[in-house]
């Protein structure tokens, strides 16, 4: 018997023609189908024409190994003339934006079985069971109706902190891991590391009974069990729309879920009195300013980064140059405005300014000692010709092409470096700012079972606020991949320098916004800014999809969350009257 093969390339798929069977690589789905039998998609057909038997050999594991620190395939072309260095330097992690459709499993996306990945499940879902009991916070002396529900808040507040690690810690290191400055697994041990130490050493201790300021707390004088209930119902129904945008890799913003939550409650069981209409629209406006001052601000600073580094005689040493400069500014304006040191105005600016010198010294020498051989190498070098582009004359928005060979990797270390430290700081704010989305109504409930709310700020347990921040790192490790791809590979191809881009403009936008008291989101602030690094290469380069997606999820926040709050506290109502 003779056999024929044939190789042939289609688009979105490439398909092996041995005897009418055939083999299919569509989007990551590697199938066979011979004579109606589906067979693993790990495994490979081959026809031996001698016995006319199939027999099955696995691919190599480095064939369809995905790692998150990668680069997606839409490039454009005018990056293809100046950075096709970038695409050769990172082949072997590359995966084409069409393969990310469907989101791996745990074990796939960090390389480990699915043993592994089953007992890390199990460990934590032990722990969130078995710990509550050794929590001061459970309720001494109460009867044990009062115990019973006080381990079951805890258990909401658990799963509401999960949901944030598993969806909000994208906002950190999503572009870190897009662009290649640090591994999927890498980058959950550091926001881990840094998500429980914000959650713990920054997390507010005082909190207010009425979240954000939504609702009207008046109305709820005297009705301690509706009250209750509400508190509940505004985690579990938070969890529950964080638990499904998750599910689907879709960033959406945690305060956002908890104002919907509580604006449901609120509207159906206190009337429309109950709910502080303005602060809503505030909210709802955060929708259209978020983004878009991530965007405008982030497209200026890659602008910046290709005309003042990239067509530099020497893009490394330009780029060796600024990141200090940067760094001293970033921590000098964080410094003073979000962490000052002291009241005193000018004690507190010489205070900022000695901090934001100590770290750019820091980053200085930290870079001149990882790079320096590629500094050394680069400047030994003198161009053959002298150049024949007058950067004078280059516009700010004038298409410049990138680096190549040593100076391309001198630029991507130093950008790669800064958007590690970046990230880092933000995952150590973020834990330190959005736990209160979990412990707050959780330690409001807490309170209210323990019979000492009697004002509308309550103190927040040291133990609560540690239980917040196991909530964040176990959400993160089990299903922080699926946001993180999102953020980090489908809205555009991101880079080092595109990364530091996206994470600086994003900082920096919180930051100015909060301090001017502007509506402002964090995640839907970085989902602009990447969407701005995308603009500056051409409006080509941003998956038009992948923004509907998320802008859609956006707008079913709120709504979602109220809906499932109504749900959930009429259900919860009904169990408390059984057993109060």
């Amino acid at each position: 018997m003779t056999s024929s093969y044939s190789l042939c390339s289609i688009r979105n798929s490439t398909k092996f023609v041995a005897n009418n069977s055939n083999l299919f690589f569509p989007r990551q789905r590697l199938c066979v189908f011979t004579n109606e039998t589906q067979f693993p998609k790990k495994d490979f057909l081959v026809l031996k024409p001698q016995t006319c038997c199939f027999s099955f050999l696995r691919l190599k594991k480095s064939s369809f190994k995905h790692p998150f620190a990668a680069l997606s395939s839409f490039a454009e072309s005018d990056d293809e003339k100046g950075e096709n260095f970038e695409i050769k330097s990172h082949q072997e992690n590359t995966i084409s934006s069409e393969d990310e459709d469907e989101l791996p499993g745990m074990a796939q996306a960090f390389h480990i079985s699915s043993r592994t990945a089953s007992a890390i499940s199990i460990c934590i879902a032990l722990a969130a069971l078995i710990l509550p009991f050794f929590m001061k916070s459970l309720g001494q002396g109460l009867g044990f109706k009062y115990k019973i529900l006080s381990y079951v808040t805890i258990l909401f507040g658990f799963y509401m902190a999960w949901n944030i690690g598993a969806n909000d810690v994208a906002n950190a290191m999503g572009t870190s891991v897009g662009s290649g400055a640090l591994s999927l697994r890498q980058a959950v041990v550091m926001a881990g590391v840094l998500e429980f130490s914000g959650a713990l050493l920054m997390g507010t201790h005082v909190t207010n009974t009425m979240q954000k300021g939504i609702l009207v707390a008046n109305v709820f004088q005297g009705k301690d069990t509706l009250l209750f209930a509400g508190l509940l119902s505004s985690l579990a129904a938070a969890g529950t729309w964080l638990q499904v945008a998750s599910y689907y890799g879709l960033p959406v913003s945690t305060t956002h879920c908890i104002v919907g939550s509580m604006v449901g409650f609120g509207l159906v069981y206190g009337g429309t009195g109950a709910v502080f209409w303005s602060s809503l629209a505030r909210v709802i406006s955060s929708w259209v300013i978020s983004p878009l001052l991530g965007a405008v601000v982030s497209f200026l600073v890659y602008k910046c980064i290709r005309r003042f580094v990239y067509s530099a005689r020497n893009p490394g040493k330009a780029a060796a140059t600024a990141a200090p400069i940067s760094v001293f500014l970033g921590v000098t304006g964080i410094s003073f405005v979000a962490l000052p040191l002291s009241k005193t105005l000018n004690l507190a600016l010489g205070q900022a300014i000695t901090c934001g010198a100590i770290s750019a010294f820091a980053v200085d020498r930290i870079i001149r000692g990882q790079l320096g051989h590629l500094l050394a190498k680069a400047s030994s070098k003198e161009p053959e010709e002298p150049e024949t582009t007058d950067t004078k004359n280059i516009g700010f928005l004038s298409d410049i092409a990138g680096p190549k060979g040593t100076q391309l990797k001198i630029v991507y270390g130093v950008f790669g470096y800064m958007q590690v430290l970046s990230a880092c700081f933000m995952s150590f704010a973020h834990g330190g700012n959005d736990v209160s989305n979990a412990i707050g109504p959780l330690a409001a409930a807490l309170s209210i079972l323990q019979g000492g709310l009697s004002a509308a700020d309550i103190v927040i347990p040291n133990d609560v606020l540690a239980w917040g921040g196991f909530g964040i790192v176990a959400g993160l490790t089990m299903w922080g991949y699926r946001v993180i791809a999102t953020i980090g590979k489908k809205i555009t191809e991101l880079t080092p320098t595109r990364g530091f881009a996206a994470e600086f403009a994003a900082a920096s936008v919180v930051l100015c916004a909060s301090k001017l008291g502007l509506p402002i989101s964090g995640t839907h602030t970085l989902v602009g800014a990447v969407m701005g690094v995308g603009f500056a290469r051409g409006f080509n380069s941003v998956r038009a999809e992948t923004v509907r997606e998320i802008a859609t999820s956006w707008a079913v926040t709120i709504p979602a969350g109220a809906t499932f709050a109504v749900i959930y506290t009429w259900i919860f109502t009904k169990l408390l009257s059984y057993l109060l």
